[in-house]
């Protein structure tokens, strides 16, 4: 649509920026950034500013906007501010949220997004996002699912900035809930080691049990399933090791107090490392169940050389669809509940990600 305007909240930073590039290359609409303290330096696009905790400034802002795109993490203390503020004026809502905290506080919007005929899509980009189509893939081709596991492999930094190092961290302070059994069981973060190979270019690597707001989203979506598995891990794997310290032998309180010096040291480590191990990501999803009585495994796999750009075309195939009236479903919805897969299909090959 030529006439839409695109607002992307914490549009300057990596993940903003790729999703940015995304929409201009696959859409005619006007983009605007935000940021919060310092204007961008030869952004190709114009950048306004916005605190997304002043509800006075969502109130004048949102509203000149067809759809918003929330990218301005961490999202583990963010309110529903900014859904509450697009629901009220009518614009459409996509965020990249890697937060269940953050999505347990936007679903109480739902029958208020459906009133109002507002699109909201949560935690979108690649994981979460792509994942969540991935296993919606794998669901449709079984007579029924029981078991899921979605491992993911990062490249150094991944080609993103210092607010997914401070997400990481923060996701190692307490244990989880994962889904096991059919019933909610604690687990803790960067534990039970396994080693996946994934494509190129991850290869083989050591994964860990890490929260993803998939788990929840999955076992609403698909009823049937039993089992969650999310594991995550790094390369080169010497991160692993020190990730795995952090989280099970350095003091909590380093944790709870320490997010940002932790944060800062890794992003420094890792502009040096990711000179030779790249900022790529790689996904291996198995759906387990029972096709035609018999027992199955549906498993995919996608690659991509940079992470936040992939993450970018994940997120922007979904504004896309919105813009176009492709994707329009008033009420708040995770990934694999709003998107077909034959539309998750079409925006791969748009892109030329190839999946396996």
């Amino acid at each position: 649509m030529s006439d839409s305007r695109v607002l992307i909240l914490g549009g300057c930073g990596r993940i903003g920026r790729n999703v940015a590039a995304d929409v201009a290359r696959f859409t005619e609409a006007e983009i605007t950034l935000t940021y919060h303290h310092h204007p961008p330096k030869n952004s190709p696009y114009p950048a306004i500013p916005l605190d997304v905790e002043d509800d006075e400034q969502l109130r004048q802002i949102l509203g000149q906007y067809q759809l918003v795109v929330h990218c301005a993490g961490p999202f583990h203390h963010r309110t529903g501010a900014v859904l509450k503020h697009c629901i009220e004026q009518g614009v459409h809502y996509v965020d990249v949220s890697d937060s269940y905290d953050f999505v347990q506080k936007l679903l109480p919007y739902h029958p208020e997004a459906q009133q109002a005929g507002v699109t909201a899509i949560v935690s979108t980009g690649i994981f979460p996002g792509m994942s969540n189509s991935l296993v919606r893939y794998g669901v449709e081709q079984l007579d029924r699912a029981e078991t899921i596991r979605l491992y993911y492999g990062v490249g150094g930094s991944g080609g993103a900035g210092l607010t997914v190092m401070r997400t990481t961290f923060l996701g190692l302070k307490e244990p989880f809930q994962a889904w096991l059994g059919g019933k909610w069981q604690e687990v803790h973060p960067y534990s039970d080691r396994q080693n996946v190979t994934f494509p190129q270019p991850c290869g083989s690597i050591g994964v860990y049990w890490y929260d993803m707001p998939e788990t929840h989203s999955l076992v609403k979506s698909f009823p049937t399933v039993q089992n969650v598995i999310t594991k995550f891990g790094s390369y080169p794997d010497f991160y692993n090791h020190l990730t795995w310290i952090t989280a099970h032998v350095f003091p909590k309180s380093w944790l709870i107090n320490g997010t940002e010096f932790l944060a800062q040291v890794s992003y420094n480590m890792t502009q040096f490392t990711d000179q030779f191990s790249g900022v790529g990501v790689a996904i291996q999803v198995e759906v387990e169940g029972w096709k035609d009585n018999q027992a199955c495994v549906v498993r995919s796999q996608l690659s991509h050389p940079n992470t936040a750009q992939i993450a970018g075309h994940g997120t922007g195939g979904i504004v896309q669809g919105i813009l176009a009236g492709t994707l329009q479903k008033p009420g708040v919805w995770s990934v694999e509940e709003a998107v077909p897969t034959h539309w998750f299909l079409q925006t791969l090959a748009e892109r030329e990600i190839t999946l396996s």
